[in-house]
């Protein structure tokens, strides 16, 4: 795993990684997540192994609030649930565009985020959504700073952006698919 501690200078060769398929750590307003091109099914599953999670739905942080009204149902009580973003919130909605995203992201729904951070800028200087789930082994304490990245987790990423310690909470979830809106951590 590369550790990359200056994001600016290393920009553009981070961006080319991505859009090749490479599984990545890197900082949010909230955690670490480890993720990947959202349109790439084999980077998706080999988030899926580092993970160790099977069938359970990954996030994404959204390119922007126009991508998740064109891709995802947005049902007009709920438009207002937008306002929070960019922000700690993952947003559940249907899926309206199944190209949206790989199908080994999600099938029916999909949490968005668009954290208050530079990485939401990112994904939308990217253009297409980046997979968003906490980065460690599902069930296992969050990482706080990219040293925690354990030698088994470390040799299946391909790199890994340090912005020092992030000791925050997940972010919390809203399922806005049913009738009513539903909050959980």
């Amino acid at each position: 795993m590369r550790i990359y501690s200056n994001f600016e200078k290393s920009r553009a060769e981070i961006a080319e990684e991505i859009e090749s398929g490479a599984v990545f750590v890197y900082p949010t307003d909230t955690i670490y997540g480890i993720g990947c091109n959202a349109l790439d099914s084999f980077a998706v599953n080999q988030v899926r192994k580092i993970k160790q999670r099977t069938g359970k739905p990954f996030s994404v942080i959204a390119p922007s609030k126009e991508w998740i009204r064109n891709n995802l149902v947005v049902n007009k009580k709920y438009e207002k649930y937008l306002d929070k973003l960019p922000g700690k919130y993952t947003l559940i909605f249907e899926i309206r565009n199944s190209g949206c995203i790989s199908k080994e992201v999600s099938k029916k729904t999909l949490g968005v985020r668009i954290p208050n951070h530079w990485i939401s800028k990112f994904a939308e200087e990217l253009g297409f959504p980046i997979v968003t789930t906490s980065a460690n082994v599902s069930g296992k304490k969050n990482i706080t700073k990219i040293s925690e990245i354990g030698k088994k987790l470390a040799k299946m990423i391909d790199f890994a952006i340090d912005e020092g310690t992030i000791d925050g909470k997940p972010s919390e979830v809203i399922d806005l698919t049913g009738k009513k809106a539903v909050k959980s951590r």
